[in-house]
This record gives structure tokens, sequence and C-alpha cells, in this order.
């Protein structure tokens, strides 16, 4: 494929990609591609056939030894042809000696472990509209609950333990992003939970929202519902849950969320060891 040049993305090319992931339904947030962009800009990777972008993907590297990947994406009139497989293979290359995590929708995870990735878990989309979901919160308390604006070195130590490596420039730019809302549960000025809502093309999505209890996962929720302008309260609001979380599907079932989404929690060499029982809600399937 001579004519088919692989390079990575300008920040209007991401935006491209985000905009291919809208129309497969995966539903990406407004502000996505400023905030993804950061962390990796040489992880973000176009295949460009006579000069037209027609395949994505990102493999994002967070340290020396773990990358996320996202944005698999190939225009539906040039499928079957080679172009997914042969930009996968740069992506590979670009995360070399790193263990590889992933979300892979349901018809690609075949392909997945045809390229050496295991299968860890799901995770599961649930939904449910602003004024269904705080009916059935109710006066959740929210005393010891703070806006969150950027990252501490506090922040940064609890984000830790629930993801597989350092993620400050993400973090930076997620908690700081236009139109993003993320609040801090302390107690005794430790930190015990937070989260973010953002919003999407249809409605919003919470992530993370990491909580040590269901109780403070509860709050936070709350306390994010609360921020959605009145006019939006019939939109729906979207939590990615792993099913390892018993305690976040109990969540679900008590605020009556339906699922409608699932995908593959992934990794091309091992599960990270991090806390699942405190992961309410996944940060992003795009990058983890």
């Amino acid at each position: 494929m001579s004519d088919y040049i692989i390079r990575p993305l300008t920040f209007e090319e991401v935006q491209h990609a985000v905009d291919w992931a809208g129309r497969e339904g995966w539903n990406p947030g407004v502000h996505d591609a400023e905030c993804f962009r950061p962390t990796d800009p040489e992880g973000f990777l176009g295949g460009f056939l006579d000069g037209e972008m027609i395949a994505s993907v990102s493999a994002v590297n967070y340290n020396d030894a773990f990358s996320f990947l996202g944005f698999y994406i190939v225009k539906p009139d040039f499928r079957h042809h080679g172009h997914g497989f042969e930009i996968a293979g740069h992506a590979l290359a670009h995360c070399t000696g790193r263990n590889m995590g992933l979300d892979g929708v349901v018809e690609q995870q075949d392909n997945y472990r045809k390229s050496g990735f295991t299968f860890a878990y799901n995770n599961y989309r649930f939904s449910g509209t602003k004024t269904r979901v705080l009916a059935k919160l109710g006066t959740a308390p929210i005393d010891h609950i703070t806006d969150l604006n950027s990252a501490s070195d506090d922040l940064k130590a609890y984000d830790r333990k629930l993801f597989p490596a350092p993620r400050d420039l993400f973090l930076e730019s997620w908690l700081s992003a236009f139109s993003h809302v993320s609040k801090l549960y302390t107690e005794n000025g430790k930190i015990r939970g937070y989260a973010t809502l953002r919003p999407c093309l249809t409605g919003y999505k919470v992530g993370p929202l990491f909580a040590d209890t269901s109780k403070i996962a509860k709050a936070l929720l709350r306390a994010l519902l609360k921020a959605i302008p009145e006019d939006h309260s019939e939109h729906e609001v979207f939590v990615d849950m792993p099913q390892p979380n018993t305690a976040a599907f109990a969540l679900a079932d008590e605020l009556g969320l339906d699922k409608v989404f699932e995908t593959a929690r992934m990794y091309s060499d091992h599960e990270p060891d991090i806390d699942l029982t405190r992961i309410f809600g996944v940060t992003t399937f795009e990058l983890g």
C-alpha cells in the first residue's frame, strides 16, 4: 500500500477521529480531542489514502510500562482492505515493551485476541435521566464535597491506586476542561473519592467515578447531577461500570439505570493491580 500513509494526527485531525467515534455510536465528549491529545501527541495516528484520512487509532503511552489503545476506526467504505490492520501495527509499534489495555467493542474482540490481547472483564454502560436518577438518590449528603479544578499531589496519589499508571498530564487537562464539572469527596483531610461530569454528543457521562464506598459514590453522583442545567433534566446520563465491582452494579440496580452498551477490558500482557472495588465509573473507554 505505497499510497497509504500513516502518521501522527494534528489536533484538528484528532477531532475528526472523535467525530467518527460519534458516528459509530460511541458518544464521545464534546471536548475529548483537546483533553486526550496532550497525554501523548505522537500516539494519535491516522491512515491517509491519496491524502484522505480513512483510518484512525490511538496508542497513548502513559509511561514506559503502560499504554492504552482506542479510536480504532476505519471509514466504512475502506474496510476489509487491510488498512485497519496496517495502522494497528503502527499503534502496537508505538507501544513496544509496554502492557497495553483497551476496551474492545463486541465485534472487534476476536481480532484483539488474535493480536495477543487477553480478556480481563466486561465494562457495561448504564444510563438514566437526571430527573429519574436524582429522584432515586434522594438526599444523599454532599457536605464533604468540594469543587475540583486541578490535580493536587494527594489526588494524583489517590488516582494512582485506581489506574495502571501515573496520568498527571491527562488529569490536568481533564479536570480543567471547559464545561467539565469535577467534585472531590474528603473526610478529615483525606481524599475518599472524586468524579467528573462531561457533556457528550448525547447527554452526559460521569467518569471517573472513584469512591471508597457506595455511599460516597452516591454523594458524588448527586453533586454532579445537580450541576446539570435544569433545561437538561431529561437528558441521559451515562456511567461505565466494571463488572467485577458488585457494589457498582448494585448501585446501578438501586438507581434503576438501564444497561445500554458493553465492552471487554483486555490487556496484552497482564491485568494491572488496581482496586476495582473503588471504581464505580471508568474514566473513558478511549484512554482507560
